[in-house]
């Protein structure tokens, strides 16, 4: 090499060293960069070398600007947060009417134009659960937007006794935790397991016929009250299938006309009302008898009953509810999923058990109580029954309704097994063979 081309070498790389380097440390979701230009070598040090690179997760491009939307969802109007930056951007509000498609449609499209992003780029999504269900969330899949919907209840509120609270401090605040989650923060927030349109339809049979049993209820209730401001108590437990034409008040004497006719009122509403109850019994045993193919809850039905101590209801509750739909990879998940885990208080000295979470499906959750009752009953040699035995048995009321709760949720991780694996809980038993429960007889 001759000494001009050896001069020019050694100044080039001079000019390299010397060269303003611009290390840019923002997640890939923001469209621009806030780093600082420092004159630095070009070649990292050695710590910047063992720095873990931020990956995004999800199915978004990598390298490519991303708009994010959060939506407020209200009764009457929707409040649409957009940002394409990082959390110092100003985010841009827009209110639409409510259920308004094309208007959502259209605030995207202004979005990206006003930010600047290409008309194809890539859009994340959020908004919490609520009353509108998931109908939006397959809306905006349908036309390639990245959509989670969230529990509410795991969102960070401030904890001061006054705060201010509005839909766009909350459309906001939904905007902040949605880029944490894009850049691949997944403990941010409880993403929702969304379930398909027929998994979430097969739900309507049990929990209409949970509905009704309920009125049922409170009819009776209401009646007997009535009954009992003039002294009448009927002798049977519950109400018999006519009402009675020779009710008499404490004296004897006639009821009063107007409560009477209160009375005759609410009977018509209890005969529908158990009419439409033993409809709903009969529907579900029918679909029992038929077993249709295509529905993947009656195999899990099938299996549950027949087990000892588990009746027709709770196996269809567990199965339509839990286990036809969710996938579930370990025990916590399952126990987390109907809200029985535990939930501590730890900091310094100070160690409180609170109780259960309650933050899973709370059909489930209290079907799970009385099926640990149950089991206790009709299972006595399973291990589950001799664990509680010799844990809570022997203490008073409040420690075995304790006990109960963390029996319950044992059945349900053993349930769960032994519709993963086939194997049966240790020690228990199964039911003799015997048909589908027969359909009830007409009112």
């Amino acid at each position: 090499m001759c000494a001009d081309e050896g001069l020019h070498a050694i100044l080039g790389k001079a000019s390299q060293i010397n060269k303003p380097f611009v290390r840019n440390y923002v997640g890939e979701w923001r469209t621009y960069e806030r780093a600082a230009t420092v004159d630095a070598p070009s070649q990292l040090s050695h710590w910047e070398e063992l720095m873990p690179t931020m990956t995004t997760h999800g199915s978004l491009a990598a390298n490519r600007p991303t708009l994010l939307l959060a939506l407020d969802l209200g009764n009457t109007t929707w409040k649409l947060g957009f940002r394409a930056g990082g959390p110092a951007q100003p985010p841009r509000i827009r209110t639409i009417p409510a259920r308004d498609l094309g208007a959502l449609q259209r605030e995207i499209v202004a979005a990206k134009r006003r930010f600047g992003l290409a008309p194809d780029a890539p859009v994340a999504s959020c908004f919490e659960a609520g009353r509108d269900g998931f109908w939006l969330h397959r809306a905006l899949i349908g036309h390639g937007v990245q959509n989670v919907v969230v529990d509410s209840c795991s969102i960070d509120r401030p904890v001061r006794g006054r705060s201010a609270k509005s839909d766009r401090l909350d459309t906001t605040a939904l905007l902040d935790k949605l880029g944490h989650h894009v850049d691949g923060n997944q403990r941010g927030w409880s993403v929702v397991h969304v379930p398909s349109v027929a998994d979430e339809d097969r739900r309507h049979l049990h929990r209409e016929l949970t509905t009704m049993t309920w009125e049922r209820t409170r009819l009776v209730n209401r009646i007997k009250g009535l009954l009992a401001l003039h002294g009448v108590v009927l002798a049977r437990r519950g109400l018999p299938r006519h009402l009675p034409v020779d009710l008499a008040t404490w004296n004897g004497s006639a009821l009063p006309p107007e409560i009477a006719a209160r009375i005759r009122r609410e009977w018509r509403r209890l005969v529908f009302v158990r009419r439409e109850v033993l409809a709903l019994i009969r529907e579900r045993r029918e679909r029992l008898r038929q077993n249709d193919p295509a529905d993947p809850t009656l195999p899990i039905v099938r299996r549950l009953f027949a087990l000892r101590a588990i009746g027709e209801v709770s196996a269809w509750v567990y199965a339509s509810e839990f286990f036809a739909w969710r996938q579930f990879r370990n025990r916590r998940q399952v126990g987390a999923a109907a809200g029985l885990c535990s939930t501590r208080r730890m900091s310094g000295d100070l160690a409180q058990e609170q109780g259960i979470s309650k933050t899973g499906n709370r059909y489930l959750r209290a079907l799970a109580i009385e099926l640990a009752w149950s089991w206790l009953r009709r299972q006595p040699k399973s291990a589950l029954s001799e664990w509680y035995q010799r844990r809570f048995a022997t203490g008073g009321a409040r420690l075995r309704r304790i006990g109960i709760v963390a029996l319950a949720r044992k059945l349900l991780i053993a349930l769960w097994r032994y519709l993963e694996t086939g194997q049966l809980p240790t020690g228990a038993e199964l039911k003799p063979d015997r048909p589908t429960p027969r359909c009830p007889a007409p009112a």
